[in-house]
């Protein structure tokens, strides 16, 4: 034989020695699983001491947060229970098999612990997998079946969509009690959450656990359960863009219906519209609510407040369309209006009329003056009046004529002595003066009848531009007040919530 021939004949030896021998291995297991299995009974408690409990430890694996159904309140989540325990009647020598230290082992060939989660809302109660368990040389057992489980979760509304929830999840032995099987968490921080995956809604901040021991009405025995809280926080990105900011946009639409025109005819309409899709946003929030009477959702109370806002808003704008179209034939202006809604309020919110600067001082001076035409006038002669003179062209008028009647009152000469001398002007002048006096009352009485004519219509003018203008103020006036009550609502509804934005 050739040294390279020789070489690889040593080469391929060495290789076939370094091979794990497989046929050595099998004969063991199966022969220590007969051992084992062979009297073994399931329904056996594995303790070396009947009177001491058989300590399990429990933990759980949290892999992801797969719905939070609000209206039904249920989490949904995908977990790994992690069960530990050392079976007194499953230990072995290892050298004596082989070098076998573990096995695998289905759950319905040995003894494992009934633990179901009590707040389960599965409709199989027990949604776990039930893998095999591993089985050590010493006895210890490691059971780690995965899961969907169902929980009912009590969910709290007050500050949604700015809220955070906390989920128990609790699990403990069905039918043994504390005396015979005791449960103690693997770790003190609570659940395993290295291999969680982020859910898009909600942020986890933590899943602490702890051990309870309660005596429940059924049973007089102590029962052992451990606790898991899932604590998850909301993350509001979706529900502050497609919720809060279109909420905020249809109002400030509803603000500027305030500063359409009465003639444009669509102020009513935009308040309607606008109040309709408040409502629609409404709906879709309601639909995700649970139907309890508990709490009323901060996005509920923040909606509610814009839309009474809004149907407020419509009430105001029909008054504010009666103002403007209101006539001096059908409404009189009480003073009550002319003083709030033509003097005070537009003083205070800075408008004013062409022409007219109002002031506080211009307030005043034009409320004497209204009180010194109203004592005038009622001082003054109706001709005065009529005719819109001064009582002194009348005054004038009497004593030219009492000067002329003392004149012709005056002795004239005649052939037998003197006569009066009104007694012959009244003689000769009685035709000529009665036809005089009478289209002096005739000219009197077409002069009233066109003065008051050019009067009532310059007041039914006037009075129809201050019920146009008191239509503006009060448009100007729920613009300001609406406004500051939005921005309020919105502030307060976002400082009031535990938290604004999660990413």
């Amino acid at each position: 034989m050739s040294p390279a021939a020789a070489a690889s004949s040593l080469l391929l030896l060495l290789l076939l020695l370094a091979l794990p021998r497989g046929s050595e291995q099998g004969p063991h297991e199966k022969k220590l699983l007969n051992r084992l299995l062979g009297a073994y009974n399931t329904l056996e408690r594995p303790v070396a001491n009947e009177s001491e409990p058989l300590e399990v430890k429990f933990g759980l694996t949290l892999q992801q947060i797969i719905d939070v159904d609000e209206k039904n309140q249920i989490l949904t989540t995908n977990a790994w229970l992690n069960m530990e325990w050392v079976d007194y009647n499953l230990r072995w020598n290892e050298s004596e098999y082989g070098g076998v230290k573990d096995l695998r082992i289905t759950p319905n060939k040995i003894w494992r612990p009934d633990i179901l989660m009590y707040n389960s809302a599965d409709e199989g109660f027990d949604g776990t997998y039930h893998t095999n368990v591993v089985v050590r040389h010493n006895g210890s057992c490691l059971y780690v079946p995965p899961g969907i489980f169902k929980s009912t979760c009590k969910i709290d509304i007050t500050w949604f969509p700015f809220d955070d929830q906390h989920c128990d999840m609790k699990f403990g032995s069905w039918t043994y009690d504390g005396n015979q099987l005791d449960l103690v968490l693997n770790s003190e921080e609570g659940g395993d959450l290295s291999d969680f995956i982020t859910n898009g809604e909600w942020y986890l901040i933590g899943m602490p656990g702890k051990k309870n021991t309660i005596v429940y009405q059924c049973c007089p025995e102590p029962y052992v359960d451990v606790t898991f809280t899932i604590q998850i926080r909301r993350r509001t990105l979706y529900y502050f863009f497609n919720l809060i900011v279109p909420c905020v946009l249809i109002s400030s639409m509803a603000l500027l219906g305030f500063t359409l025109p009465p003639d444009s005819g669509e102020k009513l309409t935009l308040g309607v519209t606008i109040l309709l899709s408040l409502t629609v946003f409404l709906n879709l929030v309601a639909e995700k609510m649970p139907s309890t009477s508990d709490a009323v959702p901060l996005i509920g109370t923040y909606f509610n407040c814009i839309m009474f806002m809004v149907a407020s808003s419509v009430v105001l704008t029909v008054v504010v369309l009666n103002y403007h179209h209101r006539t001096a034939d059908i409404h009189e202006m009480p003073q009550w209006i002319k003083s709030v809604f033509l003097q005070w309020l537009p003083w205070i919110l800075g408008m004013s009329r062409p022409g007219k600067k109002i002031t506080r001082k211009t307030i005043l001076m034009s409320n004497r003056m209204k009180e010194l035409e109203l004592k005038e006038r009622s001082s003054k002669s109706l001709l005065a009046n009529v005719l819109d003179i001064d009582d002194d062209f009348r005054h004038h008028a009497a004593a030219a004529a009492a000067a002329t009647l003392a004149a012709n009152s005056a002795p004239a000469p005649t052939g037998g002595g003197y006569l009066p001398r009104a007694a012959t002007a009244a003689t000769l002048d009685d035709a000529p003066c009665s036809s005089a006096q009478r289209e002096l009352q005739a000219i009197l009485r077409e002069l009233q009848f066109i003065t008051g004519r050019m009067r009532k219509a310059d007041e039914e003018a006037e009075l129809i531009s201050d019920w146009k203008f008191a239509a503006m103020v009060v448009d100007r006036f729920c613009l300001i007040i609406f406004t500051l009550f939005t921005i309020i609502a919105t502030v307060a509804v976002l400082l009031s919530a535990p938290h604004i934005i999660v990413q």
